[in-house]
């Protein structure tokens, strides 16, 4: 038994979840609309605002679709009520951070200033040079574009330079002693 698939969406007031005949399941809400395709063994069904999922069979990979579905349209639904977002932070001297019109402008003590263009859906915000947000409806989206961002330049261990999730703890390591 899939305890997560079992469970019903709740559905708030604003969201609509239309769900056609391939399997085809489109969520429009607050904040805009988000698509997704149920695979062919699980099917959906709204009723009395809640969106429940059903499997075709029992066997183990269908199971992990059922629960796998069931998260991503229960993401979707939050995503389009609310959103999702990632904090970043840039520490390093001289380390820092700018919008200009589509890319994210970052200077990180490289040759040359690193061009990230910011994705459709996705809204970048930076506040003081060295903290930056990455706000969207899509979860998976969000998540991949703050892993882009922080994999230019990942926290190193000896002085913790780089860019890392806010509360991220990078362990230090003791650098070379003079005998």
């Amino acid at each position: 038994m899939s305890r997560i698939g079992n469970k019903a969406i709740e559905l708030p007031e604003k969201v609509k979840v239309n769900v056609a005949a391939g399997g085809a399941v489109n969520v429009e809400g607050p904040k805009g609309k988000l698509h997704f395709t149920l695979p062919t063994e699980i099917k959906a069904e709204v009723k009395d605002g809640k969106v429940a999922l059903t499997r075709s069979g029992d066997e183990r990979q269908v199971k992990a679709l059922h629960g796998l579905s069931r998260s991503l349209l229960a993401n979707m639904v939050a995503g389009v009520t609310t959103g999702f977002s990632k904090d970043l932070e840039i520490q390093g001297v001289g380390f820092k951070a700018a919008v200009q019109g589509k890319n994210l402008n970052l200077s990180l003590g490289k040759s040359h200033a690193i061009l990230f263009p910011i994705p459709e859906g996705i809204k970048i915000t930076v506040t003081e040079n060295t903290k930056v947000k990455v706000e969207g409806i899509d979860k998976q989206l969000v998540g991949q574009v703050a892993a882009d961002i922080r994999g230019y330049y990942p926290p190193e261990p000896y002085k913790g330079k780089g860019v890392r999730y806010v509360g991220e703890h990078v362990e230090r390591k003791e650098g070379k002693t003079v005998q």
